[in-house]
Order: C-alpha cells, then structure tokens, then sequence
C-alpha cells in the first residue's frame, strides 16, 4: 500500500475583498462576483513567499504523520509559479528546515497550475518503485495578476504538502494518470513580472478539455465512475470553473464543496487543487473514495484515485485543519497595502 501519510497546508492570514480591488478601478464588484464566484483572497505580507509557506505546510503535514522521520525523507518537489529565486532551488531550503539529512533529492518543478501535483506524482512513483522510503510533494504559490487584470481578483496564495510513504497510509493512492497537449491559453515569459492569459480560451479549449480527458481516462483506467466516489477535486482558477467541470462529467455539488475553497480563498495556482485535497481529507472518513484533478496551462492535469483508511481518525487532529485556516484569524487589508505587499508599487528607498 502507497499512498499520503502525512498532510497539512497553510494559508497566510492577510485578506482582501473583491469589492476592495473594483473600486480602485471603477469595476462593477457584484458582476466579478457573480461571474467569478469570488468573495475575497489570501495575500501574502512581505515575509512569506512560496519557500515559507512550504516550510509551514511540511510543518503540519510531519504532525499528521509523526512516525516519519525527516531524515528518512528521500526527496523534495515543490511545485510553483513563483520561486523566490530564478536560480536557487526552494526545495534545499524546506529541506533543512524540517532537518532532512544532505543524501535527499530535491527539484523545483513549472507546469503553471499542475506543478504541485507533478511533485506528488513523482515521490508517488519513487516510492512504489522503492528507491525512497518517503517523498514529499508540494504546492504552493504566491501568485501573480497584473493590476486591473482579472487575475488580480482571484491571484491569491497558499500551500499543501503531501508526505508519501507505504507504512501507516491514511489514503491510499489507488491509480495515477496524467493528460496533456500543446495549448498555450496562459504564459509568463523570462522577465515579465505578470503573466499573459487567452481570455476566454482558458475555458475552452483549455481547462474543460484537459480536466474533461484526465478524469474521464482515469475513471476509464480504474474501471469507475462519478457515483463511485464520495468526494471529488478539480482546479480552481476561480468558484464556477470546478462546478461546471463537475457537472459535465456526472458529479454532484455535494460530491464537491468540501475541497471547493475558491470563493473565499482565491486561486493559489499550484496550491489550488493541492489545498482542496487537504480540505476534503479533514472530513473524510474510512472507506471514502477521493478523486482529485489538477490542471496546469499549457496545458495538462494530473488525476489521483485515493482510498482512505482508518489511519486518518488518528491523526486528522494533529494539525489545524484547512477550513480553519481560511474562516479563522484574517486580517483585511485595503487595496494599497495589498499593491505594497505584492510590489505593485515602489517605496522610496
């Protein structure tokens, strides 16, 4: 058996209101809302990026599986669209942080918004082929919209991290499979500050076609469908994308709230399917049958069959749980704090 053994995620405390980002450029807030499915967003403050933000979300994901070793962790994949560095790696970082020993191996992974579940796919596979005894996995981003673009009302951040390992499995990994092709409906280029996004052709023929193939080729794969499971994740580049998905394949709105943290949380990219997961993990119960598909422009998506054990009554308590994060501790922020924090403006020094 292969699969999760520890989770966790972390959300930073920092929110703004869609209604904050419209005034400030005469938008109409009540049709952002209704069009996006957006209340407000996370931010960032100046001192967390995407390696903090991993190191918190490990942090939590070592407290649900407290029989794991950092020194017996054998590799690090963190999965983002903003790495402080553009060349450093982040996974060195988390890595000593969590005490890990130097005999690990470690990589950054970009495929935009799938990144994070390309890292959980891979310590996936390293561990069932057992050249590592644990792996983790990680999404995490603080990502970026331009001012006045739409991306700037749902660009938000955060973190999951995901330990996997084949001793006291709280969710099995049942079967894997990924889906992909040449669709270029998003794209940040060497330099740029912001990234550049098809407009409406990131709907169609991008994420309902790619999220569409993955999870119809991974239910074929596994000989499953819709009704099959209890609870189901797609990517959330904004509240009405993953229900609509959802719908054209068969789900219920019940089979998808509990990892549906959007409207309130905002996209966190290669967080944002990642953080469903962890929601949908601190609800679930024994026998539960999970389904999670990511998507990443450019494009492709992931997809996980996950079985959860009694293992997951012992340690869902462990941490603070990811509806918790997102209710609970928030600070308001006004639009010109949010553009300092985010540098969208300069200070004098």
């Amino acid at each position: 058996m292969v699969g999760i053994v520890g989770y966790g995620a972390y959300i930073p405390r920092c929110r703004i209101k869609v209604e904050e980002i419209a005034k400030v450029w005469g938008a109409d807030a009540p049709s952002y809302k209704r069009g996006l499915g957006l209340q407000e967003k996370s931010v960032p403050q100046p001192d967390q990026d995407t390696i903090t933000m991993s190191v918190e979300a490990t942090k939590n994901a070592l407290k649900r599986g407290p029989h794991v070793d950092p020194k017996k962790i054998g590799a690090i994949y963190i999965g983002s669209e903003s790495h402080p560095y553009a060349v450093k790696p982040s996974g060195t970082t988390v890595a000593e942080a969590i005490g890990a020993t130097p005999d690990i191996h470690c990589a950054d992974f970009e495929f935009a918004c799938k990144a994070g579940t390309e890292g959980m796919f891979v310590v996936y596979g390293l561990v069932k082929a057992a050249l590592i005894e644990y792996g983790l996995g990680i999404g995490a981003d603080t990502s970026q919209g331009a001012p006045g673009d739409a991306l700037e009302y749902s660009a938000a951040a955060g973190a999951a991290s995901f330990i996997f390992g084949n001793d006291k499995v709280l969710a099995e990994c049942n079967e894997t499979f990924s889906f992909m092709t040449d669709t270029p409906d998003f794209w940040r280029r060497e330099q740029e500050f912001y990234p550049r996004h098809g407009g409406r052709f990131t709907g169609q023929p991008a994420y309902f076609k790619h999220i569409t193939g993955c999870a119809e080729g991974l239910m074929k794969k596994a000989g499953t469908e819709p009704k099959d499971f209890d609870y189901v994740i797609f990517h959330q580049p904004n509240g009405k994308f993953p229900q609509r998905v959802g719908k054209m394949l068969g789900f219920t709105p019940e089979q998808i709230e509990p990892g549906l943290l959007c409207p309130l949380l905002g996209n966190t990219y290669s967080g944002s399917s990642p953080m469903g997961l962890t929601s949908t993990l601190d609800i679930s119960k024994p026998g539960d049958k999970i389904m999670l598909v990511s998507y990443g422009s450019g494009a492709g998506s992931d997809g996980f069959i996950f079985t959860v054990t009694e293992r997951i009554n012992e340690v869902r308590d462990l941490a603070l749980n990811t509806r918790y994060m997102l209710d609970n501790n928030k600070r308001y922020i006004d639009y010109g704090t949010y553009a300092k924090y985010r540098g969208k403006i300069l200070t004098a020094e």
